[in-house]
């Protein structure tokens, strides 16, 4: 059952070309795994579909409804009204690089203040719901702690706990690990690897490839604004077809093995190591 259509998508920021008529479908418990360097347009796309940016042309389905109409001959985005879209958009969890939480709310009333104010839901209610899912995330000793008071990879869990409490049908991370120290990214892998196993639909923008091949389904390889190559992550990043693909992965792979060989090697980014900061993020 295909859970999200993107059909030729495109999208500029002025004269800059970053999504050049991409079209993909993802099944309902589907792990699409995206990579690509710079530029590629892996966190807009990832934006578009929950439409924090408006494509200029396609159209997008979740779960058979329509975020915008781009069937016309121009194939022209045309968004619905905004409270129409806010209602569709809410059924897409987005964990993005930055934990983005509120720094005077409580880990808690981070992940309650959307039920609350949003979906309208009872105050006792979604503390019982937001209580039940940071224990899910191994969370529930630190429900009443400030932001300020966790390490990055709880504040993390604490932002897709966040995106979970809205009930989603489909959740997107953007290079969800890309802003921890390395010995906080696989409490974060964990819990997504948890996600997966029980059945939640992802799109993932990731530099984790073990990660990648553990648990993604399909990955696809993202340059110029376009979708290169996709198959079975074994495939893929054992024998891609395409020589950008190619090029990528030996680069990504040297940096990795640099970085696994030294154990008391600072983070890439305070090495100025790893990978570059352009091939971070779009």
């Amino acid at each position: 059952m295909v859970i999200l259509g993107v059909e030729h998508l495109s999208k500029a920021f002025g004269a800059t070309t970053v999504l050049n008529d991409v079209s993909l479908s993802v099944d309902k418990g589907e792990i699409l795994i995206v990579v690509g360097p710079s530029g590629s347009g892996k966190t807009t796309l990832l934006r578009c579909i929950q439409c924090l940016e408006f494509p200029d042309r396609g159209s997008i389905v979740l779960d058979g409804v329509s975020f915008g109409a781009g069937d016309g001959p121009d194939r022209l985005w045309r968004p619905d009204p905004p409270r129409v879209l806010d209602a569709k958009r809410r059924r897409v969890g987005f964990v993005f690089q930055r934990f983005n939480l509120f720094a005077n709310l409580t880990a808690i009333d981070n992940v309650t203040i959307g039920p609350r104010r949003v979906l309208g839901v009872a105050p006792t209610d979604a503390r019982t719901r937001a209580a039940t899912i940071l224990d899910r995330l191994g969370l529930a000793d630190h429900a009443s702690k400030l932001p300020s008071q966790l390490s990055g990879g709880q504040q993390q869990r604490v932002a897709i706990a966040r995106a979970l409490s809205m009930d989603p049908v489909l959740m997107l991370f953007d290079e969800p690990t890309s802003a921890l120290d390395p010995e906080l990214v696989d409490e974060v892998l964990q819990t997504m690897r948890e996600l997966a196993r029980s059945g939640m639909t992802m799109i993932v923008v990731t530099h984790e490839l073990d990660f990648a091949r553990e648990v993604g389904d399909r990955v696809i390889f993202m340059d110029g604004g376009r979708i290169v190559e996709e198959g079975r992550p074994e495939v893929v990043f054992a024998q891609p077809k395409e020589e950008r693909t190619r090029a990528f992965l030996r680069r990504l792979l040297r940096v990795s093995a640099a970085t696994a060989a030294d154990d008391h090697a600072p983070s890439p980014v305070e090495a100025g190591h790893g990978i570059p900061t352009s091939e971070r993020r779009d």
